[in-house]
């Protein structure tokens, strides 16, 4: 008996072994459907399947967070957790009705694109489940109080927060906007800030469902025991008198045009050190995704593929790798996620996907990878057929394809742009995408540090300062040279440095009243040109020397320094000398300061501590002071 029995079973499953062998011929995978519009605008799809006594419901909403204005982020996930709070007519815990028929696969989701809602249920519940989808779809506001509201911001909070804190929790923030620049409505993650979600009100939130909730806005699809005309009569029984709603915004392709790489580090506490790297390549529904879909499928997906040959069997310098396209409506994510060993060289990593990558992009794939990859892919869309509904199934399939392509049955399209992609076509659209643009992140564990023992009373106040030392200064050396001229010298040899400063009694406070800035103006001048040198000349000889000569002017008095090294002090003397006794003042060199000085001078009037400086004096001394 144990033999027939399990014989049986594999006659039973034998069709579906068949039909992975031939999957290649994309005919054989087919999912019969028709496809209705209610006169409010409500896209119904309709599967017949009667091989169990069971309906998938899956609702999607062409809305996501991609749709969130600035400041609004987390709103569709919010929103989300509100339609399983009641509604108008069933103000009450949505799943309740539905667990006592025995549903199953029920749930809700978000992301960037889309909201859905899905549930497969026994065809003798299709009615009831029908009226609790349109009554949360059609009379939710009335039941959307500040309590509930409250309630859902608070569990979605701390949703984020526990995401937050897993290891490797705040990736996709930091990828999210590595990848797309400001203004794309991919830059933030579908969870939204903390600060937003705050500021959320229930006004918002009514808008909110106003905006995107409407009939036009919605695919449903009903996959299974039933018939398009008993499921066209039940969707226009319950979803009929549901508004349109407005029109909906629809955003165009936005693949970000990267010309440059870019490379950031993160640490974080987290158990291994982990590289990533993305590039934004084309939307969902374009051929060159499904090529580079195989093409993340060879470099990195299963034992075979090429990244987890070198990095996890050979060289064993990774724990995983994973190559994958994150597949969005408006542009996608290609990304290569490596999770290394202790103990390995990041560097050493790196220089192995560089290689691995240059020789995908220049030869392509073998003709037994591609193969191996479309077979493989083949296999996991007809395994996912199997089911009708829930995360994945045939219900999900012909919504996708309604939602971002406008087709319930563009899933044969994208199978046959796979089947038919051919090894120069999935290398050049490799190359063509990941050449250059690449984003990297890498995830370092932050240092086990933990603070000492604490070995003071700090409740003891300040610690006494103990007796400051005398300073000693320099003795001061004073001479006179025969012309009069003072000089002092304060003699230190801690380092071989000359500094000197040559001052004349006369500052600004000299200044002709009819002129003033004469003082400041004419010490700049000094090193402007010399009756020997010009102005290039002079810092041409300063910068080979080492020296650093300047001018300033004061309310008093007016200084040239130079600082020069004491190996080149004779050089730098005949340069200083040159600047003091000499200055040649040339109109030429005039002309060309004038014009930064009242531009200087502009600036200064446009600063309210400068344009007070300016009108203090006046007040303080008298205008003839």
């Amino acid at each position: 008996m144990k033999f027939l029995q399990s014989f049986k079973f594999i006659l039973m499953s034998l069709p579906f072994v068949c039909a992975t062998g031939v999957a290649q011929d994309s005919s054989r995978i087919d999912i019969p459907f028709d496809k209705v519009t209610l006169d409010n605008g409500l896209t119904l799809i309709v599967h017949e399947d009667r091989k169990a006594p069971i309906v998938a419901v899956s609702i999607w909403y062409h809305v996501g967070s991609k749709d969130e204005p600035e400041g609004k982020t987390g709103f569709a996930h919010l929103f989300e957790h509100l339609m399983f709070n009641g509604s108008e007519n069933h103000d009450a815990e949505f799943f309740e009705p539905l667990e006592q028929v025995g549903a199953t696969a029920m749930n809700g989701t978000t992301w960037f694109d889309r909201t859905n809602y899905f549930e497969n249920v026994p065809t003798p519940a299709l009615e009831m489940t029908l009226w609790l989808e349109s009554d949360r779809m059609g009379h939710l506001l009335g039941a959307v109080t500040q309590e509930k509201l409250d309630e859902q911001r608070g569990v979605v909070q701390n949703e984020k927060r526990q995401g937050d804190s897993q290891p490797y929790g705040k990736v996709e923030y930091r990828y999210l906007e590595g990848v797309f620049p400001p203004g794309h409505p991919y830059r933030h993650s579908t969870i939204g800030s903390m600060a937003d979600l705050d500021a959320a009100s229930l006004e918002d939130v009514h808008q909110w469902f106003k905006d995107y909730y409407g009939a036009a806005n919605t695919v449903l699809v009903l996959a299974g025991d039933i018939n398009t005309a008993e499921a066209t009569a039940l969707a226009q029984k319950y979803f009929g008198d549901i508004p349109a709603g407005p029109p909906v915004k629809r955003m165009m392709a936005m693949v970000p045009e990267r010309t440059v790489d870019s490379h950031e580090v993160m640490y974080d506490r987290v158990p291994h050190t982990r590289t990533y790297r993305y590039w934004a390549v084309p939307g969902r529904t374009k051929q060159e995704n499904i090529q580079l879909n195989l093409a993340a499928s060879i470099l990195g997906s299963g034992k075979n593929s090429r990244l987890y040959q070198a990095l996890v069997y050979k060289n064993q310098l990774a724990n995983t790798v994973a190559v994958y396209v994150e597949n969005h409506e408006l542009a996608s994510i290609f990304t290569i996620d490596v999770k290394l060993k202790a103990g390995t060289s990041l560097d050493e990593v790196n220089a192995i996907i560089d290689a691995e990558l240059t020789r995908f992009l220049s030869f392509g794939p073998s003709k037994a990878e591609l193969d191996r990859v479309k077979t493989q892919a083949n296999a996991r869309m007809i395994r996912g057929l199997e089911q009708i509904g829930g995360f994945s199934g045939k219900a999900t399939a012909l919504a996708r394809g309604e939602l971002y392509a406008g087709d319930p049955g563009f899933y044969r399209t994208s199978n046959d742009w796979m089947n038919a992609a051919g090894e120069m076509e999935v290398r050049d659209t490799a190359a063509k995408w990941l050449s250059k643009g690449r984003y990297q992140l890498d995830v370092i564990p932050f240092g086990d540090y933990a603070p000492a023992e604490s070995q003071i009373d700090r409740s003891a106040g300040l610690p006494p300062v103990g007796n400051l030392p005398d300073l000693t200064f320099p003795e001061i050396q004073r001479a006179e040279l025969s012309n009069g001229l003072d000089v002092v010298l304060a003699e230190r040899h801690a380092v071989p440095v000359i500094n000197m400063v040559f001052q004349f009694d006369a500052g600004y406070a000299a200044d002709s009243f009819g002129k003033p800035g004469t003082a400041d103006f004419t010490m700049s001048m000094l090193d402007e040109g010399t009756a020997n040198r010009s102005a290039l000349e002079i810092s041409l000889e300063a910068e080979q020397l080492g020296a650093e000569i300047s001018t300033s002017s004061n309310l008093d008095m007016s200084s040239v320094r130079l600082s020069a090294m004491s190996d080149k002090l004779p050089r730098s003397l005949n340069l200083f000398a040159d600047i003091v006794r000499n200055p040649a003042f040339d109109q030429a060199e005039i002309d060309r300061q004038r014009p930064r000085w009242i531009a200087r001078i502009r600036q200064e009037k446009s600063q309210p501590v400068q344009l007070a400086l300016r009108n203090l004096p006046p007040l303080l001394y008298g205008k003839d002071h």
